[in-house]
């Protein structure tokens, strides 16, 4: 693996500074660190050691890991996703608004790994059970009809047995 140069961390910090509004002054009061610190911090000049990321990373209100492995004392565990990738460097977004965005996209992959097709052939949906294929219908030929019907606004209620 790569390390990171150390004035990364710095810029990152910076960045995610001036995008949470908070002056330096003020995060390295949160910190606890001293103003010229966090300026050398922040210009590549010193590399934090993991107790000042995560107090810095609380004075931020970011998660102590994503600071941790941009310094590069941690790997990322599970490569991010591209969705995930863009999400995460986007310089237009808060803190807040990445978090959010990835926490909505992780429910979405969650429940779509939740109703993915078993070995065989059906989708378990804790709402309604399983069913063939997905599609609630009894054959392919039934799927291909009852869709063509709903594009074409032509439903039909099924006739009820007994």
């Amino acid at each position: 693996m790569e390390l990171p140069k150390v004035g990364s961390i710095g810029e990152y910090i910076r960045d995610q500074r001036t995008q949470a509004k908070i002056s330096l002054r003020q995060l390295a009061s949160q910190a606890g660190v001293s103003n010229p610190y966090l300026s050398q911090i922040e210009r590549g000049l010193r590399k934090p050691s993991a107790e000042i990321l995560n107090q810095i990373a609380k004075g931020l209100r970011i998660s102590s890991q994503a600071l941790y492995v941009q310094a590069g004392l941690i790997d990322d565990r599970v490569p991010d996703s591209d969705v995930l990738a863009a999400i995460r460097s986007d310089p237009h977004l808060s803190e807040r608004q990445r978090q959010v965005l990835i926490d909505i996209y992780e429910s979405f992959r969650k429940e779509t790994h939740a109703e993915a097709p078993d070995q065989a052939g059906y989708v378990t949906d804790a709402r309604t059970g399983p069913e063939p294929d997905g599609t609630g219908a009894e054959s392919v030929e039934e799927a291909a009809t009852s869709s063509h019907a709903a594009r074409n606004g032509r439903v039909q209620p099924e006739p009820k047995e007994g």
